[in-house]
């Protein structure tokens, strides 16, 4: 067969109108919503042509440094990729999405090969990359080819000027009013994030060297008693699917019958992922200053604890610490190797094993960090037993839009109900320590999720444009009669809004721990002790 004869530049353009069409379907829907088509043709035909040449531009300038099929496979398989997240579950592929990826471990990235997101990169990106081969290219010279395509790239962004120009009001406001529609411009928006993303962790390193707080922490010296804590680290879980918080389903029935419970309705996270929320959780800066890819290389409250003489355990059955725990005591409960309690996956309950044991070989303060699976999606019905699959009918598979709302609500809900039969089992194991310790247990979520909501599913959205339900987060606290906490003027007070930059605070304050400077970035902590005077 005789291979058909084009220019680099003919498949250039082909590749970049092939994904303005079968990419870009949720960025132009957006877009109608906002404007209809029929009372804007002329802008929404000016965005149309403005969007092929954005990809026509980024192709042509990354094809300027590296192979001409490389660059349009590799932009192929991102079209198709951050198409498909955009389109089913209205995910934006930004650099902190990039993140969330390149940390996430494997039985995390499976929950997302369902058969539609398969077939999509087949025939929107592995078909066009194979036809891709059956085109014989013109030669030309290296500096030729080079001048022509930097001709080219210059002439679209003259076009795109121009078209700009002649809608000037229509697009000043496009882009004032609606900045979150243009991250959905696909893939010049994913590329773009993928750029900062390597920017960031590889190149830009310059500031990587881990930095001490200068921050003396010590146990105040007229505190008597033990301190036994349990940090629960939830994952995806919303504050209004708990019934403690006034959800019409009872999602918390163990939890709802204990007295020295707390719960604080109106808390929001720092971050909607993982990667984000985790080590801003623990640091002792404000979500305001916080950047993520130094986390790892400044002391966090967690250091500021160990430092101290509190015995640390962190034990994870998620993805891993994101770098808090990278200097005390770490444990992997996400394989059989040491979670015990693993069907279908292992399972947080798992965690609870021998950490009474461990409890009793301190000596000390303690502080044991549990980092769940929790509600993570999409494949909520994953997350727990079969006996917790109350409400019905489940969502039961990994492409959400084949389920109804209603079923991917259960499965959720049924995820909020194995937290609850969770979090009561460490308040047992708490209480069966208060004889040597002064027991508390406390969780935070790390951020919320989308369940469908205006279209949107799963979490990860820009903090900006994303809604609350990815936002606003479960938080609890329960403390023995024998513990230092103050449960009525806490309960008092629980209703007040909250941020996770109160955390690190209330760790300092739980374990009554004196430092040399004050921790200036961080909120006031949500709870009281005892005996606590107001400043």
């Amino acid at each position: 067969m005789n291979k058909i004869t084009t220019s680099n530049m003919g498949l250039l353009i082909a590749s970049s109108f092939f994904m303005l069409l079968t990419g870009n379907w949720t960025f132009f829907g957006t877009l109608l919503d906002i404007y209809p088509f029929g009372d804007n043709v002329f802008f929404v035909t000016s965005v149309f042509a403005v969007t092929f040449l954005a990809i026509l531009l980024l192709l042509i300038l990354l094809s300027l440094f590296l192979s001409t099929r490389f660059v349009i496979g590799f932009c192929l398989l991102a079209a198709a990729a951050s198409g498909y997240f955009s389109g089913n579950y209205g995910i934006v592929i930004d650099d902190i999405m990039i993140q969330n990826v390149m940390e996430t471990d494997l039985a995390e990235t499976s929950d997302l090969l369902n058969p539609s997101y398969l077939s999509r990169l087949f025939f929107l990106a592995i078909v066009p990359i194979g036809l891709m081969f059956y085109f014989k290219r013109v030669k030309k010279t290296f500096l030729k080819e080079f001048f022509f395509k930097l001709a080219v790239a210059i002439g679209a962004l003259a076009v795109s000027v121009a078209i700009v120009f002649l809608s000037s009001d229509q697009f000043a406001s496009f882009f004032r009013e609606h900045k979150s529609v243009r991250y959905l411009i696909n893939p010049v928006y994913p590329v773009y994030s993928l750029g900062q993303y390597i920017n960031k962790t590889y190149i830009n390193t310059d500031q990587n060297v881990f930095k001490e707080s200068g921050i003396v922490s010590e146990i105040e010296s007229d505190d008597e008693g033990r301190e036994l804590t349990i940090l629960v680290v939830g994952e995806t879980a919303r504050a209004d699917h708990f019934s403690l918080n006034g959800y019409e389903r009872v999602t918390n029935p163990l939890l709802a019958q204990e007295p020295n419970l707390i719960t604080f309705p109106d808390v929001m996270s720092c971050g909607t992922s993982t990667a984000i929320s985790v080590p801003c959780l623990f640091s002792l800066q404000h979500k305001d200053e916080f950047d993520v890819s130094q986390a790892k290389y400044h002391e966090n409250v967690i250091d500021l604890l160990h430092n101290a003489g509190v015995s640390v355990l962190w034990r994870d059955n998620n993805s891993d610490s994101k770098g808090v725990a990278d200097r005390v005591e770490f444990q992997d409960y996400k394989t059989s190797t040491l979670n015990t309690k693993c069907d279908d996956e292992c399972r947080d309950i798992g965690m609870l094993e021998g950490l009474q044991e461990y409890i009793d070989q301190q000596t000390g303060d303690v502080l044991i960090v549990l980092h769940m699976m929790g509600s993570h999606g999409p494949a909520y019905f994953e997350r727990y037993p079969h006996e917790f699959a109350k409400f019905q009918p489940e969502c039961k598979t990994l492409e959400l839009s084949e389920c109804s709302l209603e079923e991917i609500r259960n499965a959720y809900d049924n995820t909020i109900l194995y937290t609850d039969y969770f979090l009561s089992n460490i308040i047992k194991l708490l209480k069966n320590n208060v004889d040597k310790y002064e027991p508390v247990m406390f969780y935070i979520s790390d951020h919320g999720e989308s369940l469908g909501e205006n279209g949107l599913y799963l979490h990860g959205l820009p903090y900006l444009i994303a809604p609350d339900t990815q936002k606003k987060v479960a938080m609890l606290v329960w403390g023995a009669d024998e513990s230092d906490l103050d449960l009525e003027r806490t309960r008092q007070t629980s209703a007040k809004s909250y941020t996770h930059d109160s955390i690190a605070s209330t760790l300092l304050k739980l374990f009554e721990i004196e430092t040399d400077k004050p921790v200036k970035h961080v909120d006031e902590a949500p709870i009281y002790l005892k005996d606590e005077v107001d400043e």
